[in-house]
């Protein structure tokens, strides 16, 4: 295929190729994937760089990054090596002659490790930098330890700092070190917020200075560039349907009753403020129709939703991707759609783009960077919502992105009277917040 690039994507493939350290904040579907492969064959050709390491997210490595240089015409040349699998094949992939090395960024520390002093690799590109965001994770903390080896490093995100600015220290220090928002997270909370939330000496929450948000962008604004789809691109209708799933009234009361349970929890704020999620996640659990008890055996509850999924499935003509939360979710819709399939690798991804499966079974961490989805379908049912906003957003993405040419309707299932309507709120007005988490909370616990 012939790649006609955009004006900004010739802005943006030139930045890369001039700078050595750049971070770009480009909106879902914008293809930060082709811009930084055409610079990267760029760099390659000039003899800026000679080897090029690629770090994302697992089922990106494994498929889009060599898929999109399979793609495109002036790519066929640049030569790329999957390091996934087993530590021998991954070993294989990197004794393998290439011009660019794709790894997942669970193994990064093991690559970092493996290679020690003698690192190969002049140039970075971190593909979803936000997944980088905490400093004391073990990934965070091996790439560290060579960025002193290599001359060139690119971020790529479109949700840069998806719970607030503190996500953005570990981020900017990936690619200057410390320059600009200071070499230590302390240093960074510092100057720029204040404690929100706390108990003792203890910090939950930490809020923005007025005008920080403004001075550390300023900061950063050399080397980091942020566009909006919306701006950018003409996307088709995304049309978003709530559909009310009623459970029966003996439904209700069991539902209720572990609600009370889980509720239970969080009667003391402290307690709360720790816990939280984990009693979000177990009222959604119970909201879909199934949970786990403390042996993770599962209870069932009710089927509504998914009698409701097996309803629009049968009315729809086209494809359906189904975004699930857990393991018994996918269970449950299996008992009614029994050919449902699983998306669990390449293959499948190449047999959706295709149109040969039906229905598309996703967890929504599992898709939520970079895949391409948008040949297979425009219909989107979340069976199990998600409190992440980030995830919620990325993942409908994979279908409401650039080359989709139908309108894309994304079904929402709601279990009336549940927490479901709270989060649905939450996802709506995109305030997922830990203090709004509680709320939720609060209000589900004063019902």
């Amino acid at each position: 295929m012939n790649f006609k690039p955009h004006e900004y994507q010739t802005r943006m493939i030139d930045r890369i190729y001039g700078q050595e350290h750049v971070g770009l904040f480009l909106d879902m579907g914008l293809g930060k994937t082709v811009i930084t492969l055409t610079a990267v064959r760029d760099l390659i050709e000039d003899f800026a760089v000679t080897r090029v390491l690629v770090i994302a997210p697992k089922r990106v490595a494994e498929d889009t990054w060599s898929r999109e240089a399979e793609k495109w015409d002036h790519l066929k040349g640049l030569r790329v090596s999957k390091v996934i699998g087993t530590q021998r094949q991954r070993i294989q992939a990197l004794e393998r002659e290439a011009d660019v090395y794709v790894i997942g960024r669970d193994c990064v520390q093991w690559l970092v490790t493996a290679c020690g002093r003698s690192w190969p690799f002049d140039m970075v590109v971190v593909d979803e930098l936000s997944s980088f965001k905490n400093p004391q994770a073990k990934r965070f903390k091996a790439l560290r330890s060579v960025l002193p080896m290599i001359e060139r490093v690119v971020g790529l995100t479109g949700t840069p700092s998806p719970n607030g600015l503190m996500d953005l220290w570990a981020e900017i220090y990936l690619l200057d070190r410390g320059e600009r928002l200071g070499r230590t997270l302390g240093w960074y909370r510092e100057k720029w917020f204040r404690p929100a939330v706390q108990n003792g000496y203890v910090v939950y929450k930490w809020a923005p200075l007025k005008g920080a948000e403004s001075e550390i962008r300023k900061r950063i604004s050399d080397i980091c560039v942020s566009m909006s789809a919306a701006d950018y691109l003409q996307l088709p209708e995304r049309i978003d349907r709530e559909i009310p799933v009623r459970l029966s009234e003996s439904e209700m009361q069991q539902y209720a009753q572990m609600e009370r349970e889980a509720l239970l929890q969080v009667e003391d704020e402290t307690v709360a403020a720790l816990n939280a999620a984990a009693v979000m996640s177990k009222l959604l659990q119970i909201a879909n129709g199934r949970a786990y008890t403390d042996e993770h055996e599962v209870v069932r509850i009710h089927d509504a939703k998914a009698e409701a999924l097996e309803e629009i499935v049968d009315v729809t003509d086209e494809p359906v991707l189904v975004f699930y939360s857990f393991r018994h979710d996918m269970d449950a819709i299996r008992e009614k759609i029994p050919d449902a399939k699983q998306l669990e690798g390449p293959e499948d991804i190449a047999a959706w783009n295709r149109g040969e499966i039906r229905v598309l079974l996703a967890h929504p961490a599992s898709v939520g960077y970079g895949l391409n989805l948008q040949e297979g379908g425009h219909a989107i049912v979340w069976y199990g919502l998600t409190w992440s906003l980030e995830l919620y957003q990325q993942a409908n993405a994979r279908l409401h992105r650039q080359g989709q040419t139908r309108p894309v309707i994304v079904h929402h299932l709601i279990a009336e009277g549940t927490v479901d309507e709270q989060v649905m709120k939450a996802l709506k007005t995109k305030d997922t917040s830990q203090a709004a988490l509680l709320a939720a909370l609060k209000e589900r616990s004063g019902k």
